[in-house]
């Protein structure tokens, strides 16, 4: 059965500074901060959280149906979602505006700059979710526009559609008050360990708090060091998959996503999704870009 993903489109442009961030900002001279990265590596690649998650959901054999809008240069994007075979019946167009836009550099360590340009994302909640959730599973609350985010999110519960609420970097546009709003109508959260910070800072609370309720699972991930499981006040640790390189980390959590989306979608336990959640991320951190990665799914064991 069908998830879907309510996100982002977005083209990334993505550099890489072959030295440290560190090395280069003066901590006493933040207040008048004005630094130059040179970049002798530059490359345009298609990404956006809705369609990242929604890459790897399906070459993993799911069915992900994106919820997204496009800018008027989003012609190739949606050609490209086209011909991977992902379901775009809900993908808008939006004629005066351009894609949403992603500017990343990346140091040596790791350490990620980002400019972002919301474009077309802004109207995503022109788009609907079906009062009637049909033949969808399950669905994801990825950063997205705001409204678009607190639109989908409410539609999305009162089509008795169970999702995740993955707030990731659109975390920041929302306070306490709202951010409970979403975790009271969510089935699952899912966030890293910086996000997890932020989201029980501006809530007033506890990751121990937050999972004893109604929620199936609150999922904090660790990058290389795997994840931990909240449920009913009680954590486990699923360990990170050593990679084979590590070449780009751009796109991992969203890959990582997708592998939850699949296990979610079959019934399988929150630790089950996490350990393939935790190869497909070492999987993807191997190559450049979020959405070249390859996966076989009978290497993987799903076949």
């Amino acid at each position: 059965m069908p998830a879907l993903i309510c996100g982002s489109l977005a083209f990334d442009t993505i550099a890489t500074f072959p030295g440290r961030f560190a090395q280069q900002i003066l901590p006493e001279q933040l207040h008048i901060l004005n630094v130059s990265f040179l970049v002798p590596t530059l490359r345009r690649e298609f990404g956006g959280c809705a369609g990242n998650i929604a890459y790897t959901l399906k070459a993993l054999g799911g069915e992900p149906r994106v919820m997204a809008a496009l800018g008027a240069d989003g012609a190739e994007y949606l050609a490209r979602m086209q011909t991977l075979g992902l379901d775009t019946r809900h993908v808008l167009t939006v004629s005066d505006a351009y894609t949403a836009q992603a500017h990343i550099t990346t140091d040596q360590d790791n350490n990620q700059i980002t400019a972002f340009h919301p474009g077309a994302m802004q109207h995503a909640d022109r788009i609907a979710v079906p009062a009637d959730k049909g033949d969808l599973a399950l669905g994801i609350i990825a950063p997205d526009g705001r409204d678009a985010m607190l639109g989908h999110a409410a539609q999305m519960h009162r089509a008795s559609l169970p999702f995740i609420f993955d707030p990731g970097q659109g975390l920041p546009m929302f306070d306490g008050a709202e951010l409970r709003h979403f975790v009271g109508m969510a089935s699952w959260i899912t966030v890293n360990d910086y996000e997890a910070r932020m989201l029980c800072d501006r809530m007033g609370t506890t990751l121990e708090a937050v999972s004893r309720s109604h929620l199936q699972g609150v999922v904090v991930t660790l990058g290389a060091e795997g994840c931990e499981i909240w449920r009913q006040g009680e954590v486990v640790r699923v360990p990170g998959v050593r990679a084979d390189a590590v070449l780009d980390p751009t796109g991992c959590g969203d890959a990582w996503r997708g592998a939850l989306l699949y296990g979610l979608e079959r019934g399988w336990s929150l630790e089950r999704c996490a350990e393939l959640g935790n190869r497909v991320g070492a999987i993807k951190i191997a190559c450049h870009g979020p959405q070249n990665h390859t996966l076989d799914p009978a290497q993987l064991g799903l076949r």
